[in-house]
């Protein structure tokens, strides 16, 4: 499958985005999706998560309470609302695709096999 991430942007520290992943594959419901992210001089880091089904939601405790993830398996698209952005947000936020129901690891990037381009969002302060 094939992920195609945008929504990135500038942003004031407080405000808010909306990402979205495209994905290529009609079997888009049969993939545990999620969202990662990278900031300059870090490693990259689980955000959010999403079963199948769309049933069950995971957070980073960093963001929980800010962010929401959410998909829509019918245009087969992956959201990730964030509110009450701040600076320590500001990374490349990658979406990434697992075949099947991935429940222990999904907080693991190696448990993902499908990884889309990245989308840049930079909160100022």
């Amino acid at each position: 499958v094939q992920l195609q991430a945008s929504g990135g942007g500038l942003v004031q520290a407080g405000g808010s985005l909306r990402l979205s992943c495209a994905a290529s594959a009609r079997t888009f419901r049969s993939y545990t999706v999620g969202w990662f992210r990278q900031s300059p001089g870090k490693e990259r880091d689980f955000v959010a998560a999403i079963r199948r089904n769309g049933g069950g939601t995971y957070y980073a405790d960093s963001v929980k309470g800010r962010f929401t993830i959410s998909r829509d398996n019918a245009k087969m698209t992956l959201y990730l609302q964030m509110n009450s952005l701040n600076a320590e947000d500001t990374a490349l936020y990658y979406c990434a695709a697992a075949r099947g129901e991935i429940i222990t690891t999904m907080r693991s990037q190696a448990s993902y096999e499908y990884w889309g381009q990245g989308t840049l969002v930079t909160v100022s302060s």
